[in-house]
């Protein structure tokens, strides 16, 4: 009985010394990330469209101050802060518009990109206002399109940064699902839903095969948004919002600071 309850003693200083260790970890890895410049890049995702406060000067890019990246700036103070993430950006985007602030001083970088060379407006454009046989054949030629063009896309945009960021940390982040299944829900059938959610999953693991190919961290964000879906009662995405269409299907300002910072975060 004695040696039990030692070992479980012994166990749980264990168990807290690891943890500690783990927490010291990621706050030296904060640490260091600031201790450079961080760069901001991407597409809408990064950019924070949907959760309000844009910042004026940014324009059509809709860069919000309740967005990840600038949240993570102003809780970590980084030498140098370049939000260049833009709605609507593609890969071409990218590496036309984004990629000036990065340079040898550089130690972090994060990037959402992919969704809009996949046609993710036009997909979800089909699905909510045509049948289901239409909604999935423009899912198939999404899922062909990520199959076969995207991954060489991708890999153009992680060499041009590891080339202009040599030494900079890459989290490259995915997408959510977008919706919570088995559930009663009003608008899309949930044969169009499941099949939403699955090209998700696969565009997600497209983008972190090619960035784990580069040594890039990815960041998988499905296990933040798990249970605040569309069709959850307390989801942290828009579903489709008629007054402000640009906003439909992306996080809201609490996804954006409970979704997506904690994975960033913690990779970062």
């Amino acid at each position: 009985m004695r040696r039990s309850r030692l070992t479980g003693f012994v166990t749980s200083l264990l168990l807290a010394a690891g943890l500690g260790l783990t927490g010291a970890a990621s706050a030296q890895a904060s640490s260091t990330a600031a201790a450079g410049g961080y760069v901001a890049l991407g597409d809408s995702y990064s950019s924070g469209v949907g959760s309000g406060s844009y910042i004026g000067s940014s324009g059509s890019c809709d860069r919000s101050t309740k967005a990840y990246p600038y949240l993570w700036n102003a809780a970590h103070s980084p030498s140098s802060f370049a939000f260049n993430a833009c709605s609507g950006a593609k890969t071409d985007d990218v590496l036309a518009n984004q990629l000036g602030s990065l340079n040898s001083s550089t130690s972090l970088v994060s990037i959402t990109i992919g969704g809009n060379d996949a046609g993710f407006a036009d997909v979800m454009t089909t699905c909510v206002l045509q049948s289901d046989s239409t909604c999935l054949s423009k899912i198939n030629t999404a899922r062909a399109y990520v199959a076969n063009t995207l991954p060489g896309k991708l890999d153009t945009v992680y060499d041009t940064i590891r080339a202009k960021a040599p030494s900079a940390r890459v989290v490259v982040i995915g997408y959510p699902r977008f919706y919570l299944l088995g559930q009663a829900c009003l608008g899309l059938s949930e044969t169009k839903r499941s099949a939403i959610n699955d090209a998700s999953d696969f565009l997600d693991a497209t983008i972190k095969t090619r960035a784990t190919a580069h040594n890039f961290v990815f960041g998988d964000v499905r296990t933040t948004f798990s249970g605040h879906e569309i069709c959850s009662g307390s989801s942290w995405l828009h579903s489709v919002n008629w007054l402000d269409i640009g906003e439909s299907y992306h996080p809201t300002a609490s996804g954006q600071a409970s979704g997506y910072l904690p994975v960033f975060t913690n990779a970062a």
